[in-house]
C-alpha cells in the first residue's frame, strides 16, 4: 500500500481536540461518535484509540478523525500515536467503523425530539440568566445543528458556552449524537467575537 498522508491539525477553539485529515476516506458511511470504549466495542479504529488511554470521545467522519483528550496538553507528542493507528487500521484493510455501528444510531427525528426537551428543560433556562438562547436548526444523519441568540451572538464566550455547556449536556443525555454545529453569525452580534473569514 502507497504512503497514507495525515496532517494533523488543533482546534484552536477546542484545545483538547486534534483533528487528523487523511489523504484517502477512513469511513466512507457518513460520520460516527464514539463516546467511550463501550460504544466503539466491534470498531477497529476507535477502539485501538481508546486503548490509549486518555482518549475520551473520537467522531470519524469521511477523511477526518477527530480525537479529544481528557488533557489536552502535549499535542505534539500524541499526535504521532495517533497517527499512526490510524495508518494501522486503513493498512490492515479492516473496515475503521462497524456496520453496525450506524444502524445503532437514534433516528434523526427521536434525536430531535430529545434536543428540544433539553433546551425547553435545561439548556435555554441556563443561557436565558445570561440574556441569551439556543435554537435547534436541523437534525441531518445524527449532526445537530443550533444557532445561538440574544447575548450569546457575537459573545467572547460563545464557544465555552457551545462546548463545555451546550454540546455537554446534549452529549450525556444523547450519546447517539455525532456531532454539534453552530451556525451563529457571531460577526453580526453587538460584541463580535469571530471575524467574517475566521474558521468556527
Amino acid at each position: 500500500m502507497d504512503e497514507i498522508k495525515i496532517t494533523a491539525r488543533i482546534d484552536h477553539h477546542r484545545p483538547d481536540t486534534g483533528r487528523f485529515e487523511v489523504d484517502r476516506p477512513v469511513y466512507a458511511g457518513g460520520a460516527a461518535y464514539f463516546s467511550g470504549p463501550l460504544r466503539a466495542k466491534g470498531s477497529p479504529l476507535p477502539e485501538k484509540l481508546f486503548n490509549l488511554g486518555d482518549v475520551t470521545g473520537v467522531l470519524i467522519s469521511g477523511s477526518v478523525v477527530r480525537v479529544t483528550r481528557s488533557t489536552g496538553e502535549d499535542w505534539k507528542s500524541a499526535a504521532g500515536p495517533i497517527a499512526a493507528l490510524i495508518r494501522e487500521v486503513l493498512r490492515s484493510g479492516a473496515a475503521a467503523v462497524s456496520p453496525e455501528a450506524a444502524a445503532r444510531r437514534m433516528p434523526d427525528a427521536e434525536i430531535r425530539s430529545k434536543v428540544e426537551a433539553l433546551l425547553v428543560s435545561q439548556i435555554n433556562p441556563s443561557v436565558a440568566s445570561h440574556g441569551g438562547n439556543v435554537a435547534l436548526m436541523g437534525v441531518k444523519d445524527g449532526v445537530v445543528v443550533v444557532r445561538l441568540g440574544g447575548g450569546c451572538q457575537g459573545c467572547g464566550m460563545a464557544n465555552a458556552t457551545l462546548r463545555q455547556g451546550i454540546e455537554a449536556t446534549l452529549r450525556e443525555e444523547i450519546p447517539d449524537i455525532v456531532d454539534i454545529l453552530d451556525s451563529t453569525d457571531h460577526a453580526a452580534g453587538n460584541n463580535p467575537f469571530y471575524a467574517p473569514s475566521e474558521e468556527h
